[in-house]
């Protein structure tokens, strides 16, 4: 059995990285955060609502403990990858909305089961799972997607980090560090030696 201080943990981190992607949206205009910023469309507001509709699953279809409202299902063709990007027709604050909701949703289902609870995922190859499997998964998706937004906010404003600890590096000082980085990079090379 896993114990409840695991738990605890997880979930503390995981309520700690969904508020760190959010955080990326601040500051930015419409067309910042729908911009497509990689040659796949990848895009903050994408991101956010593709965390909304994955976790909402996860904490939902996966205990019986559905989200309450309409979700496409997950083996729609028609649906697949609509879910990294927002139509013109979805506002940001129905997005970021929903997203809010989705962790009131998951964080009951978290406080309400064991870690220990089974699960079931029917588009994984090894479906049954445990809340510890749901939780252990859904921190590092959302992580792995709080990477992603860090770099696209960088790509559209230069804004970095997550907790001010860089609010003292000036522009100059990145500039520096890319030519630094740049001339190792150079040095390394096999002809370069």
């Amino acid at each position: 059995m896993i114990d409840d201080h695991a738990k605890s943990r997880l979930h503390h981190d995981l309520r700690w990285i969904r508020e760190a992607v959010l955080a990326k949206l601040d500051g930015l205009g419409e067309y910042d955060v729908r911009r497509p910023l990689t040659a796949t469309g990848t895009n903050l507001l994408g991101l956010v609502k593709h965390l909304a509709l994955w976790e909402a699953r996860y904490f939902g279809d996966v205990f019986d403990r559905p989200f309450p409202e309409p979700l496409p299902r997950w083996d729609d063709e028609a649906q697949q990858d609509a879910d990294m990007w927002a139509t013109e027709h979805e506002t940001r604050a129905e997005i970021v909305d929903r997203y809010r909701r989705v962790w009131q949703h998951s964080d009951a289902t978290i406080d309400a089961l064991a870690l220990d609870a089974p699960g079931h995922v029917p588009w994984w190859p090894r479906p049954e799972v445990t809340l510890f499997d749901i939780l252990v998964h859904i921190l590092t998706e959302t992580s792995r997607h709080a990477g992603h937004a860090d770099i696209l906010r960088e790509q559209l404003d230069g804004a970095v980090g997550d907790d001010g600890a860089d609010a003292d590096r000036d522009a100059a000082f990145w500039a520096d560090r890319r030519a630094e980085i740049e001339r190792a990079a150079r040095a390394a090379r096999p002809e370069a030696r």
